[in-house]
């Protein structure tokens, strides 16, 4: 039976990130896609214009029009800006039992420009992290969450560590903002595990984060082990890469669907 996977995050009108990128990743793991918008955001491949908040009477509003409807396998979380916006999913989180929960904690812009205020970065860190079952910061996020430079794999795992005692029962560090090489490590149940990557030669990066959290989520609903999970969503998402399309002036996204196009005989 298909499976039914929500995105709570913002949306991106040029299709990249955010919600559109977490219901074709939905879409492309063989789940229905499910999403409440947390903020209607303008940005395209080149940056990020600026952006309104849902208010949070209308975020439970959406909520409750999707738990009382449909059976929820998996949920992801991504942009959530505000302490009002994090409380309200938290408190909808509790009262729907909501099943395996995957947080994207949207803090860092690739910039380095910090995209959330100080009074929302101590909610998340209070309200929001002690809810997840996977928690996926970049090392940018880990390095706030934890307030430690992050530079080596052993610092990887200190922080991954550190973060984990913040409640998540997981903690992946993705390691895109390395240099060296794009080596992620999970930590799970006190176990660590280290994801290698290889770096492709692309601007074809957009929506990544979202993308591989969002896999994360599907693989879970789908009834993969977590170390699987994450394996199978860094694959994916490096292959999204591998075979992307140049869509606009910057940064463009990823292929979700570069194996059903590999399928049809497309690529």
């Amino acid at each position: 039976m298909m499976k039914h996977v929500l995105s709570i995050a913002g949306t991106d009108p040029s299709g990249g990130a955010g919600a559109s990128a977490d219901c074709k990743t939905f879409c492309a793991h063989g789940c229905y896609a499910l999403n409440v918008i947390t903020a209607v955001v303008s940005q395209n491949t080149q940056g990020v214009r600026g952006y309104m908040d849902v208010t949070p009477e209308l975020i439970a509003s959406q909520l409750d029009a999707v738990f009382e409807d449909i059976d929820v396998d998996a949920v992801k979380i991504g942009m959530v800006s505000v302490p009002e916006t994090i409380r309200i999913i938290a408190d909808k989180l509790r009262q729907y039992d909501a099943p395996v929960t995957v947080v994207d904690p949207v803090m860092v812009a690739t910039s380095g420009h910090r995209l959330l205020a100080p009074e929302a970065e101590k909610t998340l860190t209070e309200v929001l992290l002690p809810l997840a079952d996977v928690l996926t910061p970049n090392i940018p996020e880990a390095e706030v969450l934890t307030g430690q430079p992050i530079e080596t794999l052993a610092q990887m795992k200190k922080a991954a560590q550190d973060i984990a005692a913040m409640g998540p029962q997981a903690v992946l560090v993705k390691g895109g903002h390395r240099t060296a090489d794009a080596t992620d490590i999970l930590y799970s149940r006190g176990e660590f595990y280290y994801f290698e990557g290889q770096r492709v030669n692309s601007t074809s990066t957009h929506g990544t984060g979202c993308s591989l959290s969002s896999a994360i989520a599907a693989n879970l609903a789908n009834g993969l082990a977590l170390p699987e999970a994450v394996r199978e969503a860094k694959f994916f998402v490096y292959e999204g890469i591998r075979h992307a399309e140049p869509i606009g002036k910057g940064h463009g996204p990823i292929h979700h669907f570069y194996s059903l196009y590999k399928k049809a005989g497309l690529l």
